[in-house]
Parts: C-alpha cells; sequence; structure tokens
C-alpha cells in the first residue's frame, strides 16, 4: 500500500527567496503624484458621486478606543493604536473629461474647462512661472463670453452626453491653504461614478470652480486606498535592499553581499538576482485602510472626544515636526501611510466589497493624544502647561 509522505518538501518552502519580484523594476518613480491606475467599478443605481481625493501627509499620532469585537481578547478593552494625520484642504473642480470606449480602451473624446483658473492651478502648466509669459488658458476663457464660444462649449456637452461612456472631473489641490511652501497645486482627474452619463455630466458641470471637501467624498469608518511615492532612500546595498543573509564574518571584502550571483552559463546575471541600487521613491498603492475620523478645519476642538471634552486641535503642541500647523481639514487613518512629510497622498474609494469584522466595525474615539512630537510630550494644551508650571520668568520680562 502507498503511504504519501506529509513531511515533503522543496527547497523554494524550506528557504524562500528573498524580496518579491512582484514590483520590479525597483527604480525611482517618473509619478511624485498617485496615480490612479483603476477606479472603482460603476455602479449606475447609486447617485451621482467622486470616487478619489487629494492629501498632505501632515505626520502621526496616537488615540485610545475601544474595539466591538465579541470573542476578541480586546473586546470592550481599551487599547492604542498609530494613526496618521492628512490634511485635505477643499479641491476646485476646473475641468469635465469625456472618455469614449475603443477596442484598444478608453480614449478621451472632449475635454471641456471652467471659465477661471487660479493662478496656483495655472502655474502646474510652467516648469518656471515667474519667466513664463503667463499666457496660459487666456484663449479657452474667451469662449465664455461670445456666443460661439458657449455654443461651442455647449456642443462639446451634448456630444459627451451622446458618445462618452466614462466621466471624470479635473480638479487641483488648494496648496496655498497649507502650511507648505511651495505654490504649485497639484492635479488630478477624478471619475465621476453613479446615475447615468447625462446625470453624470450634469453632476461634473455643477462642480465647476467649486470647492469640494473631503467629507463628501469620503465617511467615517470608511475602507480606503492610498496611492503616493514611497520615503526615498538613495542607493543601497542588497542586504538592505533585497533583506538578504549577510555573509560569515571572516569573509574576504565585505559581508553584506551575494555570494553567488548566478551560473557560468547562461553567461550573465538573471533579473531575479538580489542586487543593490535604488531604494525608496517607488509608486505605491496599499489598499484597507480604516478612516477612524474626519475633522473640521474651523472646529475649534476637532481633536476632542465624548470621553475628553477638552477644547483642542488635532496639531500637537508645537506643530507637526516637519510640516507646521494643520488649519484646514483633517483625515485620520489607522496606521501608517507612505513617504515623508508634506508627500501628496492620493486617496481612492475602496474596489471591493467589504463584509469583514473589521472592516464595518463602528469606530469610537476615547482620546487623541496632542501631546508635543518633538521629545517627550507632557502636556495636551498650552493651557494645562501654563496651570501646571505657573509663571515663568519669561512671562515676566514680557509682561514687563
Amino acid at each position: 500500500q502507498f503511504i504519501r509522505e506529509t513531511n515533503m518538501s522543496h527547497r523554494k518552502f524550506s528557504a524562500p527567496r528573498h524580496g518579491s519580484l512582484g514590483f520590479l523594476p525597483r527604480k525611482r518613480t517618473k509619478k511624485h503624484r498617485g496615480k490612479v491606475k483603476s477606479f472603482p467599478k460603476d455602479d449606475p443605481s447609486k447617485p451621482c458621486h467622486l470616487t478619489a481625493f487629494m492629501a498632505y501627509k501632515a505626520g502621526m499620532t496616537h488615540i485610545l478606543r475601544e474595539p466591538d469585537r465579541p470573542g476578541s481578547k480586546t473586546n470592550k478593552k481599551e487599547v492604542v493604536e498609530a494613526v496618521t494625520i492628512l490634511e485635505t484642504p477643499p479641491m476646485v473642480a476646473v475641468g469635465i473629461v469625456g472618455y469614449i470606449e475603443t477596442p484598444r480602451g478608453l480614449r478621451s473624446y472632449k475635454t471641456v474647462w471652467a471659465e477661471h483658473l487660479s493662478e496656483e492651478c495655472k502655474r502646474r502648466f510652467y516648469k518656471n512661472w515667474y519667466r513664463s509669459k503667463k499666457k496660459a488658458f487666456t484663449k479657452s476663457c474667451k469662449r465664455y463670453g461670445d456666443a460661439s464660444g458657449l455654443e461651442t462649449i455647449e456642443r462639446d456637452i451634448e456630444k459627451m452626453k451622446k458618445y462618452c461612456k466614462v466621466i471624470r472631473i479635473i480638479a487641483h489641490t488648494q496648496i496655498r491653504l497649507t502650511a507648505l511652501k511651495q505654490k504649485k497645486s497639484h492635479i488630478m482627474e477624478i471619475q465621476v461614478n453613479g446615475g447615468s452619463i447625462i446625470e453624470k455630466v450634469d453632476f461634473a458641470r455643477s462642480l465647476l470652480e467649486k470647492e469640494v471637501s473631503a467629507n463628501t467624498v469620503f465617511s467615517q469608518d470608511e475602507m480606503i486606498d492610498i496611492i503616493g511615492a514611497t520615503k526615498g532612500k538613495g542607493f543601497r546595498g542588497v542586504t538592505f535592499r533585497w533583506g538578504t543573509k549577510k555573509l560569515p564574518r571572516k569573509t574576504h571584502k565585505g559581508l553584506r553581499k551575494v555570494a553567488c550571483i548566478g551560473s557560468w552559463h547562461p553567461s550573465r546575471v538573471g533579473f531575479s538576482v538580489a542586487r543593490a541600487g535604488q531604494t525608496g521613491y517607488h509608486h505605491r498603492t496599499e489598499v484597507n485602510k480604516k478612516i477612524y475620523r474626519i475633522g473640521l478645519g474651523e472646529d475649534a476642538s476637532n481633536a476632542s472626544t465624548k470621553y475628553d471634552t477638552t477644547e483642542k486641535k488635532i496639531t500637537p503642541m508645537g506643530g507637526f515636526p516637519h510640516y507646521g500647523i494643520v488649519k484646514q481639514d483633517y483625515i485620520m487613518l489607522k496606521g501608517c501611510v507612505m513617504g515623508p512629510k508634506k508627500r501628496v497622498i492620493t486617496l481612492r474609494k475602496s474596489r471591493r466589497i467589504h463584509t469583514s469584522r473589521v472592516a464595518l466595525e463602528k469606530i469610537n474615539l476615547k482620546f487623541v493624544d496632542t501631546t508635543s512630537k518633538f521629545g517627550h510630550g507632557r502636556f495636551q494644551t498650552l493651557e494645562e502647561k501654563k496651570a501646571f508650571m505657573g509663571t515663568l520668568k519669561k512671562d515676566i520680562a514680557t509682561s514687563a
């Protein structure tokens, strides 16, 4: 009788390769802004809505909450979790693009621009703004001034309604509202999902030259995807880049190397062999990031909770290191986000239908930490620090 062995193995199980080949080539991305390579599937039965947004990474903090997971060891117990704060100033819609389906995929058919474009938007179309003649969109905006121009716009809109299958708006960030020094805004196409094509075009047209807030695109407790460029590390060795084993201590000419980079024949180095090279600043998409809170910029207590009623804003004491003060709306995501501070991050609605208990869980925050992130944070607010420290010598000097 044949008895099958249960402990059969193979070298690929006992000593699997180091690093994934799914992310080749590991080189610097051409896209500083995260590119949405596929939008969520359209459902005409739902009302018209936008499917993406852009934000700026401010920094991280931690929160305290009680998970609602019956059967889990952490159920109804306080847990501390790391969260990332993304500043989301309202975006402005400045154009509509219609796509038609061809045998080779989608092709842009008609584009209609708004009458007025802000300077921060126009800067994106120039390499050197102050040396340029600043002529961008001076002719297209004149269309709105005469009858023939308006007729052309209406004709393009009607053609979109008749022939197009996908409608997207062109929107830009308002970077001047953030703490960043950059004056050039980021522009992206955001797909409109839901409703018929006629409803999509009318919805997109109603948004032209208007501000779109993050809370109109996303909602509390929603699972979203984030897209962006990772933090650049420069040229790094094979041990850091691929996580390969270090050679024995007495190895000649260094030990942070790969000992054998291939056989004699074929007489070339294979693509799958780990080598030194560029690490970081790669374009990445991370799925299933849960929104813990969407805070409003004008709310003076946008970091307060039902349990911690202290009036405080999300910016920690002394500001977010290497970023500054968050004055606009913000989104709080569970866990980390790719890239350094100030990096522009593209947020996209999830492409999958979520049914897991973790994805559907309602988040109830008990406490949001706002202590200084520059050293050992002790006080949550400036008022708390003054109450504890009392009158200081520098206070007397300023009052005198």
